[in-house]
C-alpha cells in the first residue's frame, strides 16, 4: 500500500519503519520541520515535505502521526480528496477528521514508542473507522503490522489510553522516583532491576491484583511504619508511599 506519513516524530518514525518492514511504500513523510522531514524521508525512500507542499496525490493512505494536541494544526493542511485518512491518537476522536475526508478512521498503537528503538517490540492496534468498509480496511491493513489488533469506539479507546498511562508513564515514574532515592542515599539503584524484571513478568500469566506482593498487602504495620519513619525527609515521596499504600490496603 502506498501511504503518505504525516508527521516524523517518535511514533511517525516508528511506524513508519514497521509499515515498510512489511512490504508497504512510503511515498511522502511531511512534517513542520523540513529536516526533520528529510531524514525519515531518507530512511524510507521516500520524497520529503514541510507543510507548505500538498499530499502525494499517488498516497492510498495518509496517516496523521503527530502528538495528539498537534492534530488540529495539522489538519488544515491537508488535502484528503476523499482518500482514507487516519490519526493515531489515544485520546482524540476521529470524528476530527470528518470534515476533511468521507473517509476517515483510527489507528492507534498502544505501545511506547521512540524513535531511537534499534528493535520494534509488539504493537497492539486499535482501529475504528467513519464506516464499517474503512473499519475492514483498517482491521486488514493493521493485521499486516501486527497479531494484535481490536475495533474500539472512542470512548473504549480513551479507557484504554488512560489505563495506558497508569500502567506505562505512572510506573516509569516511580521508578523515577527510587531511582532518584537510591541515589541520594548512595544506594545502587541497578539492584532494583532484576525486581522490576519479575515483577513485570509475573503478569504475563496472572491477574496483577493475583500476583501483589509487600507489606501494605500483608498488612504489616511495623514494617509500614519503619518505612514512613524513613522517609521522614522525603515529604513528597512519603506521601505517594501512604497514598499507594492505602490504595493496597483498601482497593
Amino acid at each position: 500500500m502506498k501511504i503518505s506519513l504525516i508527521g516524523s516524530g517518535n511514533v511517525g518514525s516508528v511506524l513508519g519503519r514497521l509499515m515498510k518492514e512489511h512490504g508497504h511504500t512510503i511515498v511522502q513523510v511531511m512534517s513542520r520541520d523540513s529536516q526533520h522531514a528529510s531524514n525519515l524521508a531518507n530512511l524510507l525512500n521516500a520524497e520529503a515535505s514541510d507543510f507548505s507542499g500538498i499530499v502525494n496525490q499517488t498516497a492510498e493512505l495518509i496517516v496523521i502521526a503527530v502528538a495528539d494536541a498537534g492534530i488540529h494544526n495539522v489538519l488544515p493542511q491537508i488535502t484528503a480528496n476523499n482518500r482514507l485518512v487516519v490519526h493515531t491518537a489515544g485520546s482524540v476522536s476521529k470524528d476530527v477528521l470528518q470534515k476533511y475526508s468521507s473517509n476517515y478512521g483510527v489507528l492507534y498503537p498502544l505501545q511506547s514508542l521512540r524513535k531511537e528503538m534499534d528493535q520494534i517490540p509488539p504493537i497492539p492496534f486499535l482501529v475504528d473507522g467513519s464506516d464499517e468498509g474503512c473499519i475492514v480496511f483498517l482491521e486488514e491493513f493493521a493485521r499486516s503490522l501486527s497479531s494484535s489488533v481490536q475495533r474500539t469506539t472512542d470512548e473504549e479507546r480513551l479507557k484504554l489510553h488512560t489505563a495506558a498511562v497508569i500502567v506505562s508513564n505512572f510506573t516509569n515514574h516511580l521508578y523515577a522516583i527510587a531511582e532518584d532515592f537510591c541515589t541520594k542515599e548512595s544506594l545502587d539503584f541497578n539492584m532494583l532491576k532484576p525486581l522490576i524484571m519479575e515483577t513485570a513478568h509475573r503478569i504475563q500469566h496472572a491477574s496483577p491484583a493475583a500476583v501483589q506482593t509487600g507489606p501494605a498487602v500483608r498488612k504489616d504495620i511495623q514494617t509500614l511504619d519503619k518505612h514512613l519513619r524513613l522517609l521522614v525527609n522525603y515529604p513528597k515521596l512519603k506521601t505517594t508511599y501512604m497514598r499507594l499504600t492505602d490504595s493496597i490496603m483498601n482497593p
